[in-house]
């Protein structure tokens, strides 16, 4: 009996938690898709900047790694630097997204072949779930159709498309976000690992989607300032070091953006919360 009751009051507490959260959703709706969308290409825009602040740089590891002639490193550069920039800035006014998101898509498999990521398996699996953050921006564009009826579900190969997209980005999010936790034999470590591993299942299977994505994006927004401090480390003592903090803290920045693009949208229809409506 105390069984039955307990899960009764886990129930009225995770109900209540899923009421506070559909009213912060409310007052930010107008908000959180920008803010969403502005974390998720901030990876990109971060690593065009740094292009173009180590342009000559870029060129020479080019020029050494491939043996290329300078003319192509600098082509190589400028579709670094202008394409991620000027998708990302595309992207934030909602023009030609999907064309900016295909261009951001080769951006990722160019770099992944130039800096022959296919040998780093934990870079490799970086650069897949990025992808991620992709078919979420692609997954956006697709709205789902209303219906002639009200209160009926409506279909289309459209709302099917983008419920996939969804589901695909999803789970790319949670393999970007283990590709950041890092495996130490501490408390603190194994804390982080066993709390993000079963907030992330939830988000994947889609259960009790919002909330849970809510709980992991303020979590991972604590851990990311904590661990990723770039900003603390001075740029002359050790910019390699400095550099690398601040790749995976504007990555981890992604990570919270697409949560928040499930925040805002929820899981999309292939998910235990859409089963559990539909049954």
């Amino acid at each position: 009996m105390n069984h039955f009751r307990l899960d009764e009051r886990e129930k009225k507490w995770l109900s209540k938690a899923e009421d506070l959260t559909d009213d912060f959703i409310r007052h930010t709706r107008h908000v959180l898709p920008v803010l969403a969308r502005l974390c998720l290409v901030s990876t990109f825009f971060e690593d065009g900047c740094r292009m173009f602040q180590q342009w000559s740089d870029q060129v020479a590891f080019y020029q050494e790694s491939w043996y290329i002639p300078p003319i192509l490193g600098h082509l190589l550069v400028i579709h670094g630097v202008f394409g991620q920039i000027g998708s990302v800035c595309m992207i934030l006014a909602r023009k030609k997204i999907p064309w900016s998101v295909a261009v951001l898509g080769s951006v990722v498999l160019s770099q992944t072949i130039l800096y022959r990521i296919f040998w780093e398996p934990k870079f490799l699996l970086r650069n897949v779930s990025i992808a991620g953050a992709l078919i979420f921006l692609a997954a956006e564009t697709f709205k789902e159709p209303e219906s002639l009826f009200a209160g009926l579900p409506s279909g289309g190969d459209e709302n099917n498309l983008r419920c996939m997209l969804m589901l695909v980005g999803r789970c790319c999010l949670a393999l970007m976000y283990l590709t950041m936790i890092k495996f130490e034999f501490s408390l603190y470590r194994m804390l982080n690992l066993f709390i993000s591993f079963g907030l992330m299942s939830c988000v994947i299977v889609g259960y009790r989607t919002r909330l849970m994505a809510l709980v992991v994006a303020i979590f991972f927004f604590v851990i990311n300032f904590y661990d990723n401090a770039w900003w603390t480390v001075p740029n002359d003592s050790n910019r390699f070091y400095r550099d690398f903090m601040k790749y995976d803290f504007f990555q981890a920045l992604s990570v919270i953006g697409g949560l928040l693009l499930v925040i805002a949208y929820g899981p999309g229809g292939v998910s235990y919360d859409d089963f559990k409506k539909q049954w």
